[in-house]
């Protein structure tokens, strides 16, 4: 079988090497699309592959549609926003992401900004400390177990909501459930976001959550920008001049952030949650096992799309 990777955004050499390894020990020939320039491009180079496998890279109608022989794309990454569920169902095509993966990296990243922003971005004042402090975590899953474990070392309090998980789960964890959403923000000075984007989560996190949060409240967002009401979000900064927001991909009205409230923020250059070495690696060799055991015993898995 042929295993193409396509990424506008390449793997690393090393994560390559080892994407390869897996490939050809399964029996099957990999072969690799990078800095592509056009969606023609990419369409031209999976027309004969049997998988794929992508990073952002966006697999819509019109890449299924010149993919005839395709079988399985795999999101190598946990969010999976980029492939298109119904029409890999419509074309036959198992699709899959890599769950955990990019977990560890991801919680670093917000632990990294939420210092940064306690210190005062390392202005030379006086900034404050992250023990004592408390923590929500919204949504439980790989990133929040990840973010439960270094809050545990820093001492911070953690609670978490998630009604898709077991109470004593996230005991066991370490962590204090609660039963509603509004409980979280109102008693976290600091809150994380770790939903995916969807139907029933865009633009859900806004004036009515963000007003709750204690004084100095600090809302930190590795998941993705559209489950934020930017709106929203800006008028409650304006409203409240305690209010924080940190994340790991700019907002559309970023320009309104550097204009108005300056030493509040922070956002990267680029989304980064899953920019280590570590990450490239884990989540390139995930891909290509899955792949590769798909076609041995059609394990599905990762599967995140409906059968036919």
């Amino acid at each position: 079988m042929k295993i193409l990777v396509a990424t506008e955004k390449p793997f690393a050499p090393l994560a390559i090497s080892q994407i390869r390894d897996v490939a050809e020990e399964g029996g099957h020939t990999l072969t690799l699309l990078e800095k592509y320039s056009s969606p023609e491009e990419l369409h031209a180079a999976v027309a004969d592959a049997d998988a794929l496998i992508v990073r952002s890279d966006i697999v819509d109608a019109a890449l299924l549609a010149a993919a005839p022989k395709l079988k399985i794309a795999v999101r190598a990454g946990a969010g999976y926003d980029n492939l298109d569920l119904n029409g890999c169902t419509a074309s036959g095509v198992v699709a899959m992401n890599t769950p955990g993966q990019n977990s560890n990296a991801v919680a670093e990243l917000a632990f990294g900004m939420m210092l940064f922003s306690a210190r005062g971005g390392f202005d030379g004042k006086t900034g404050s400390e992250l023990m004592g402090k408390s923590l929500g975590l919204h949504a439980f899953g790989n990133v929040g177990r990840c973010m439960a474990r270094i809050a545990a070392g820093f001492g911070m309090e953690t609670c978490a909501y998630d009604p898709f998980v077991d109470h004593k789960a996230i005991r066991d964890a370490g962590v204090t459930p609660v039963d509603t959403i509004e409980e979280l923000y109102s008693s976290c000075q600091y809150v994380s976001l770790h939903i995916p984007a969807n139907d029933k989560t865009r633009g859900s996190i806004g004036e009515k959550l963000i007003s709750l949060m204690p004084a100095g409240g600090v809302l930190v967002n590795t998941a993705r920008k559209e489950v934020i009401n930017e709106a929203e979000l800006a008028e409650m900064m304006e409203k409240r001049s305690d209010i924080r927001y940190l994340s790991d991909v700019a907002p559309d009205n970023a320009s309104l952030f550097a204009e108005r409230f300056a030493g509040r923020y922070f956002f990267t250059p680029k989304k980064m949650g899953a920019q280590t070495a570590e990450a490239n690696i884990n989540a390139g060799v995930a891909a290509a096992s899955q792949i590769v055991a798909f076609f041995a015993t059609g394990d599905e898995t990762c599967r995140v799309n409906k059968p036919k």
